[in-house]
């Protein structure tokens, strides 16, 4: 049982409940209100000794294990914001659509699917993990799949020639790398090593790293950055600060507008095209799913006239070769 004290004007607590000793601050001079958090505190340990943590864990403290885990964080001060001290077990799958209409609601399912039930679902997931709630499926909003044109050598290069030193360095490290802009943005000198040219990107969607390589073009864009102490490699904060550089950069270049996502398609693109085999580019480009990499990144070409290629493969060079060579008599 919690027995209250004063320190000064300030109620205070200690005591045991459920075996485990426990001890605080009301934050209160008022003694009826620290009596009234001291028995919802009693309350909240004897309902986790019975039924289990799921029978307290709140969505707040949900969302702190997830953004302390080093999670993205992008959409989530709406989410908590809506949920706050939501109990978790009470938080199902109609509710969560629910929320997602409440907050966006003249968005299409598409940005309801990304900004609301994507974090969502991860972060009771993720204290599903720890065994501390039940994990959730969601049924997501229809929404209609907008193909994304893929980054090209060329438009890369139109690019950069009307872009900043940065800026021109900054999609071609996407196009090369297959970097999101986010995590290309927070690149810093450090995480660069031109003598064995790789560079370690740090991943936003899991609380990791891997390592890319740096090919030559790439190295001498980089090395016409100016270093700014305290900044990162690109100098962008984030990605608000370089839309209207960006956009100019695409009309000086009378080029089509791609947005900074089309730089992850061309390496994927590219990468398949090159000659390198699914699972190699998946990897090379941090993709743990090899079936997201292929439906969603892979861009098929469309012309019909490709089917020449089969006259000219080493298969029918051989049969060139062969039919050129003369027989030999028995």
């Amino acid at each position: 049982m919690l027995k209250l004290y004063q320190r000064g004007k300030v109620w205070h607590y200690r005591g045991t409940v459920a075996g485990r000793r426990l001890r605080g601050s009301c934050q209160t001079t008022n003694k009826d209100i620290a009596a009234r958090q001291i028995a919802e505190i009693e309350t909240k340990h004897w309902k986790h000794r019975f039924d289990g943590p799921q029978a307290i864990l709140t969505f707040s403290q949900a969302a702190l294990m997830y953004r302390a885990a080093g999670k993205p964080t992008r959409f989530l001060a709406r989410i908590e914001d809506y949920w706050r001290d939501a109990l978790v077990k009470d938080i199902n799958q109609g509710a969560i659509r629910k929320m997602a209409i409440d907050l966006y609601p003249k968005a299409v399912g598409a940005t309801r699917n990304r900004q609301a039930i994507v974090p969502c679902q991860a972060i009771i997931n993720h204290a599903a993990d720890s065994e501390l709630c039940s994990h959730i499926k969601i049924k997501r909003f229809k929404s209609e799949k907008k193909v994304k044109e893929p980054f090209t050598l060329e438009w890369v290069k139109a690019f950069r020639q009307h872009a900043s030193p940065q800026l021109g360095a900054l999609a071609l490290f996407m196009f090369v790398t297959g970097a999101r802009v986010s995590e290309a943005l927070r690149v810093q000198w450090d995480d660069l090593d031109f003598k064995t040219k790789t560079v370690i990107i740090h991943k936003t969607k899991i609380s990791e790293g891997r390592v890319a390589h740096l090919p030559g073009p790439l190295i001498t864009a980089l090395a016409n950055i100016p270093k700014l102490q305290g900044r990162p490699v690109f100098l962008y904060r984030n990605r608000n600060d370089c839309y209207r550089a960006w956009d100019t950069a695409v009309k000086r270049a009378g080029i089509k507008r791609m947005t900074f996502h089309s730089g992850r398609h061309g390496f994927a693109t590219t990468a398949l095209r090159s000659g390198i085999d699914p699972k190699t580019g998946a990897w090379l480009g941090g993709w743990k799913s090899i079936r997201h990499f292929m439906e969603t990144y892979a861009h098929a070409i469309h012309d019909i006239t490709l089917t020449e290629q089969f006259f000219d493969t080493p298969l029918t060079q051989d049969e060139k070769r062969i039919a050129k060579t003369p027989a030999k008599r028995a």
